[in-house]
């Protein structure tokens, strides 16, 4: 807490807000707060002056959730933020909030870091990943978040009138883009089709496009999530914010199918794309993106969010 800006002043309070040892001498608070780095000083010098330090921080939101039906794209990441050297003084109340993840088809929520006299650090919420089997571009398309969600391949029944989704847009500084679905369609019923979801976004890396593309013959596999980045914020190397892979539906084909695989979660805790199954959710506390959906299937949850503080026991 600041000293008084006008009134007595002593040595002892300069002490208490600053530290020291007795005998207090007064020269060894040159520069302290702003205080003049030599010449003469005076008791007035220190008005209004605080003990500022500084912390590192680690903010991630929660993770998008992976799409849900057939050929699902995966979850975004949560918005990654870190930063050293953030100027506080002693006393500052901190209010924390952590991002959970998102359901299926849902982004997941913002992290944020606030308290007095410091700019709100916000990470955004991680895309969520689009859904399959769907006719409306709106809805096969990959969320914008952090990172983004991984987009889904739409309706396939006929030949020619399938929809491939587009993998949402990353934030800036915060993570990466989704990847895109691939598909195709060769005949009626979709008997010789290859689609699969793109991969979510990851805070290291963007979410890969699925493999399937062009015609019946090409592989159905799905875009694997975006890696994550690691930290050693808590004193050991961790990798978070992975992206969720996308999901594929692995039983409409041709001799490829056997080769058709749901995307891989990024590391950091993303969750794998299913295969004819359910997406894997990402990992809590580390803001990790749901797998997305192989087969009439659910998506995975995104992982919840977290936030560290690394404050110096003395400045």
């Amino acid at each position: 807490m600041a000293l008084q800006s006008s009134g007595q002043i002593t040595l002892q309070d300069i002490q208490d807000e600053f530290g020291g040892s007795h005998p207090i001498e007064f020269s060894e608070y040159y520069g302290s707060g702003g205080a003049p780095g030599s010449g003469e000083l005076e008791l007035a010098d220190f008005y209004g002056l605080a003990n500022a330090y500084n912390i590192e921080y680690l903010s991630i939101a929660g993770g998008g959730g992976g799409g849900s039906s057939v050929n699902a794209g995966g979850g975004g990441a949560g918005g990654r933020r870190t930063a050293s050297g953030l100027s506080i003084t002693g006393g500052t109340v901190f209010t924390v909030t952590v991002g959970g993840g998102g359901g299926q088809n849902s982004a997941g929520s913002n992290s944020a870091i606030s308290g007095s006299g410091i700019t709100t650090v916000t990470s955004t919420a991680g895309g969520k990943g689009g859904r399959g089997n769907l006719e409306q571009q709106a809805q096969v398309n990959g969320g914008s978040g952090g990172s983004g969600g991984g987009g889904g391949t739409g309706d396939v029944t006929f030949n020619d009138d399938q929809v491939n989704g587009q993998g949402g847009s990353g934030t800036a500084g915060q993570g990466n883009n989704g990847g895109d679905s691939r598909g195709s369609a060769t005949g009626e019923g979709g008997t010789n089709s290859s689609c699969a979801g793109g991969g979510g976004g990851g805070a290291g890396s963007a979410g890969a496009d699925a493999g399937g593309s062009g015609t019946g013959e090409a592989t159905g596999n799905a875009g694997d999530g975006g890696n994550g980045t690691a930290d050693s914020i808590t004193g050991s190397s961790v990798t978070r914010a992975g992206g969720g892979g996308g999901g594929t539906i692995n039983t409409r084909g041709n001799s490829n199918q056997g080769s058709y695989q749901g995307g891989v979660g990024g590391s950091g805790g993303g969750g794998a794309g299913g295969r004819n199954s359910n997406g894997s959710s990402g990992q809590s506390n580390r803001g990790g993106g749901g797998g997305g959906s192989g087969g009439n299937n659910s998506g995975g949850s995104g992982g919840s969010g977290v936030v560290i503080l690394k404050i110096p026991t003395a400045n």
